[in-house]
């Protein structure tokens, strides 16, 4: 059955208010059930979780780690990983073909594709397959370009030409998945990280080919802690500038009047 877009966003919202109706403790996002003179609200109006993005206190990653995982949860005997096993076979097909790596910091996850010298996005924890997807043709055709293109026939690289609802048809298809990441869902970009191969996956076949050899650049702090089934307390923890602590405690506040108002 073909459902046009808003029927879709209209019945999806109509799910995501029951579930938030009876199984609120589920969710740790601040509520408001009653307005400032103790009348019951709609349940429309007791969090703005579910705005528009650009309206919204709440950012993409947020909505998907606090409500999305969740309901998630809800639904299914087991908790969703926070990268799922087919996202982690596709990163490390094999152990003679692997190609990139992922990190499960505190607060988000990353992914980094060998040879990519764009900087990552920082994922939500637990990652749906639209942004594994984007973040995926965004570094891996960006690596190929980076290296490989012009090359003989045989340097190409094995790229998947479709993940979940995303298929892959031109080079440059990297450049709008990087568009709808950083316009559309304004996420947040990770330090640089760059050279990364530290399978040596981009410079054998570099070499392979007759082309020069691509140097890694170990760090060695972080690397120690790629591909884990769970982040480890004491492990990796994002650092902020003062610049992104005060844009949270502006968010925070904005939630906190958000709170207060009918949305």
């Amino acid at each position: 059955m073909n459902l046009d877009r808003e029927r879709v966003f209209r019945y999806t919202s109509y799910i995501y208010h029951l579930l938030l109706y009876f199984q609120p403790d589920s969710f740790q996002i601040p509520l408001r059930k009653l307005d400032l003179k103790g009348e019951r609200r709609s349940i429309i109006f007791w969090t703005s979780v579910f705005h528009e993005i650009n309206n919204s206190p709440y950012t993409y990653c947020e909505f998907i780690d606090l409500f999305i995982y969740p309901a998630t949860s809800l639904l299914l005997i087991t908790p969703p990983a926070r990268l799922s096993a087919e996202m982690q076979k596709i990163l490390h097909l094999s152990k003679d073909y692997s190609i990139g790596d992922w990190y499960f910091y505190q607060n988000h996850t990353m992914i980094k594709i060998y040879g990519c010298e764009l900087s990552p996005y920082k994922l939500p924890n637990y990652v749906p397959m639209r942004l594994f997807a984007l973040e995926y043709f965004k570094q891996f055709i960006s690596s190929y370009l980076t290296h490989f293109y012009g090359a003989r026939k045989r340097a190409q690289l094995k790229i998947r030409n479709q993940l979940g609802h995303f298929i892959f048809n031109k080079r440059k298809a990297w450049e709008e998945a990087d568009k709808i990441l950083r316009d559309q869902l304004m996420l947040k970009q990770s330090f640089y990280l760059a050279p990364y191969d530290p399978e040596h996956f981009i410079s054998y076949r570099k070499v392979k080919n007759k082309l020069t050899g691509y140097v890694h650049h170990k760090i060695h702090e972080i690397q120690k802690y790629a591909n884990q089934q769970e982040w480890v307390e004491g492990t990796l923890v994002e650092e902020t500038i003062e610049e992104e602590r005060l844009e949270k405690a502006m968010k925070e506040l904005e939630k906190t009047l958000d709170l207060d108002s009918f949305g």
